[in-house]
């Protein structure tokens, strides 16, 4: 069936326009503001993720090729020096909220079958660097040789959301913003061996958060007990360790040491947790899951614009990274509605064909590749004149 609107428009609406002005009033992001208003603002930089736009000129003249088809969106193209100035100047915590509102909605309207028995939430964390030019970008220096910041995420395997972002100066150690999440008791979070902190571990056990992590190779410990081996050839050992050492006296609860082996590569792998009634090779496969949050930052880098920015500013480059993350939940959203087994490239690249064409966007990401009824009948009728 034909849409009234575009699919870019009807991806918009999952963010209702009378929420998200009640944001920009809670931020104050108009404050004093004249001209481009934070609506247009985001249309055009949630065009440049979609549309895969490399600069303010594309993604004027993206927009002002389509004139005719914004009304609907309730913007005019802004002028790239217009949206030059807001993305330096408006404050990239709107984005942040927008993106946090988003997920809760998400959430609650999606249900996805869990892959463990396990009632706990399984989260993983971990952080990727966003490469930028010293030359233009200085206030990110990282090293001598170049600029970074760094995105630090964490990942709701219900689904596979980001839940939670960070963004931080290139050279912010992982474990200094790992001591600042807070996590619901209960929560399961899967690490790997750059957040090793026997203090955080001690507080989490005492919170009554789990933790699933790689063991460092120089831990000192002693065995208490060691338990009985499942059938599965895989797990080598499962004991229950005390940590000793300087640092280990950080940490004085009993932890978990369990030994597997990777099926591909026959490496052994040694696991450090504080989960003491799964089973072995329940906290092998719950650490393998991390792979996904990796696999979510290869997505975000190849599909979206997060290694070509349209402004230099600190400001600008936290909008365009929200942004970034607001669209990618957008698209998990669209995947996990669809009967169509969508990969997000796939998703991405035939979205951006189609932006601006009136189809209704349920039906496409069910059947992208069949022709709409009403299109059928016209074509019927041009052949048979």
């Amino acid at each position: 069936m034909k849409a009234s609107c575009s699919m870019f428009s009807q991806i918009l609406k999952l963010i209702p326009r009378l929420e998200f002005e009640g944001l920009v009033k809670e931020t104050g992001a108009e404050h004093a503001a004249k001209g481009l208003s934070s609506w247009a603002q985001f249309v055009a930089m949630l065009f440049c993720q979609l549309g895969r736009a490399n600069s303010l000129r594309e993604i004027e003249g993206g927009l002002k090729t389509c004139e005719g088809k914004l009304a609907h969106l309730g913007i005019e193209a802004p002028a790239r020096a217009s949206l030059s100035y807001a993305n330096k100047h408006r404050p990239w915590q709107l984005y942040e909220r927008v993106f946090y509102q988003l997920f809760e909605r998400i959430r609650g309207d999606v249900k996805v079958p869990r892959k463990f028995r396990f009632k706990n939430k399984l989260v993983s964390l971990d952080s990727t660097l966003i490469d930028l030019s010293l030359s233009l970008f200085d206030w990110a220096r990282f090293n001598r040789m170049k600029g970074a910041m760094k995105l630090h995420l964490v990942l709701d395997h219900d689904g596979y959301l980001p839940c939670f972002g960070v963004i931080t100066d290139g050279d912010v150690a992982d474990v200094k913003v790992a001591r600042e999440l807070p996590f619901a008791p209960g929560t399961v979070v899967v690490e790997d061996r750059g957040y090793t902190d026997y203090a955080l571990y001690a507080r989490w056990t005492e919170q009554g958060v789990y933790f699933v992590t790689r063991m460092r190779r120089n831990a000192l410990f002693e065995v208490i007990d060691a338990h009985a081996l499942p059938r599965d050839c895989r797990i080598l050992a499962d004991e229950t360790i005390q940590l000793t050492g300087v640092k280990g006296r950080n940490c004085s609860h009993p932890l978990r040491r369990v030994e597997a082996v990777r099926e591909d590569t026959g490496e052994v792998l040694v696991f450090l947790t504080n989960h003491h009634r799964l089973a072995a090779s329940s906290v092998a496969a719950i650490y393998k899951e991390r792979w996904q949050v990796e696999l979510l930052f290869k997505a975000l880098k190849q599909n979206l614009r997060l290694k070509t920015f349209v402004g230099t500013s600190p400001n600008a480059v936290k909008t365009q990274i929200w942004c970034a993350l607001i669209t990618l939940l957008l698209l998990r959203y669209l995947q996990l509605r669809s009967r169509f087994g969508w990969s997000l490239s796939n998703l991405v690249a035939l979205l951006r064909m189609n932006l601006f064409t009136h189809r209704d966007l349920n039906a496409w990401i069910d059947q992208p590749f069949e022709v709409p009824p009403e299109e059928t009948q016209i074509h019927q009728a041009v052949m048979a004149f």
